[in-house]
């Protein structure tokens, strides 16, 4: 009997051995499939087309990748290290919508609800009737209501004011003009402006976040930045993502580039201010590392909790993360969710990834992509002015194709 016991041990343990060197098989990435991306990113450098960058990837729950290449300051020399700070602009826009979902969770609105419910000044909104001739070209009513939904899904008709045409030159002027200290007085001048198209008619990519960082502070009683610090940054330990930084991280800020008229990679006239911003918004102004947004993106990974705490229940999370603009979004294969642009259709896309992705990106060329079916994230930060997709649509096909079953 004994012996018989001892015979089903051990193939128990052969065969638990081989379940669990099986799954690590079919779960890794293979580091020399990975030296091709670490090779591109150094071409990019050695070419001038970026001044360095920093990258992280987590596959099931374990760090891949954690570099950093080349320079944080082209001019000076100064070397990319992995804790360097970056000003993410849109890559802020997940973070704020998941803040608000976190509210919504707690029952203060519906995302039916008209904004002007609770912010008066979205009454009698106004439609460009020729938004390439601006104010001028005339306007029509409103025929419905903005919701939330629409602010989370960039269908209000609201804009950003950074795409070509007179319109956008106005919203522009209208809503980043540095006469505005706070979100509210951001948001006021914002529906002044009409609106590029009819709510729920279009996806527009707009500045509709902002009015959702004025919501969360209307609903919590907290400015956006108190609100962000207590309830995500502190409990994840998004200990250098903020709207200010202190001494020691300013010492550790990237310096933004750019390039002059002979294409050549430059340090841009105007750096990004890293204290003293008091406009806490939503659609872009957040800094932050790889590091740190690795902590943000891990959690929602991990269906909304991380280290114990439940931050948004996974039922939250599969909404978000479905396509809410109802095909309106335009970039084949891909819909557009709360908050993040979600993978569809794997075979319109022509891009190596999962059906279920979710993604975006920042002004100044960052990218973020979760797999859930892959149990994977991955970042790429850079600090590079204008924006340019192309390092996005990259990290995609080096990290995927480091993928070995």
């Amino acid at each position: 009997m004994r012996k018989f016991t001892i015979f089903y041990f051990y193939c128990f343990l052969f065969l638990f051995s081989f379940q669990e060197g099986f799954s690590q098989e079919t779960s890794s990435i293979s580091q020399d499939r990975l030296k091709r991306y670490d090779q591109f990113i150094e071409s990019q450098i050695a070419e001038g087309k970026i001044p360095g960058a920093v990258t992280l990837i987590y596959k099931n729950g374990e760090e891949v990748q954690e570099k950093a290449f080349g320079y944080s300051d082209l001019q000076a020399k100064t070397p990319m290290v992995t804790n360097q700070i970056f000003f993410i602009q849109s890559m802020t826009k997940p973070i704020v919508t998941t803040a608000i979902m976190m509210l919504y969770e707690e029952g203060h609105f519906q995302l039916n609800d008209p904004v002007e419910k609770y912010l008066p000044w979205f009454k009698d909104l106004k439609v460009a009737v020729d938004p390439s001739k601006g104010i001028a070209g005339g306007t029509v009513p409103a025929e419905s209501n903005i919701t939330i939904a629409m602010l989370l899904s960039h269908t209000s008709g609201l804009s950003h004011g950074i795409a070509a045409g007179k319109l956008e030159e106005e919203i522009r002027s209208a809503i980043y003009s540095p006469t505005h200290k706070t979100i509210e007085s951001r948001i006021k001048a914002m529906v002044t402006m009409p609106l590029i198209g009819q709510p729920g008619e279009q996806w527009y990519y707009s500045a509709s976040p902002d009015v959702l960082s004025l919501l969360i502070e209307t609903f919590s009683g907290m400015t956006t930045d108190q609100f962000l610090k207590q309830r995500l940054f502190d409990p994840l330990g998004m200990s250098d993502t903020g709207y200010n930084l202190n001494e020691e991280q300013k010492s550790r800020m990237a310096t933004l580039h750019t390039y002059n008229q002979d294409g050549k990679l430059i340090k841009a006239p105007n750096q990004t201010p890293t204290s003293g911003n008091t406009v806490f918004a939503g659609a872009n102004a957040l800094f932050s590392t790889a590091s740190d947004y690795a902590k943000f993106a891990r959690m929602l990974l991990n269906s909304g909790e991380w280290n114990g705490v439940q931050y948004l229940s996974p039922k939250t999370i599969e909404l978000m993360t479905m396509d809410q603009a109802d095909g309106m979004f335009g970039d084949p294969g891909h819909g557009f969710g709360f908050g993040f642009a979600v993978l569809e259709d794997l075979r319109k896309t022509k891009n190596l990834g999962s059906v279920g992705q979710y993604f975006w990106s920042g002004a100044y060329c960052t990218f973020f992509f979760i797999d859930p079916k892959e149990d994977m994230i991955s970042i790429f930060m850079t600090q590079v002015n204008p924006y340019n997709n192309y390092w996005g649509e990259k990290m995609r096909q080096m990290v995927y194709q480091s993928i070995s079953y």
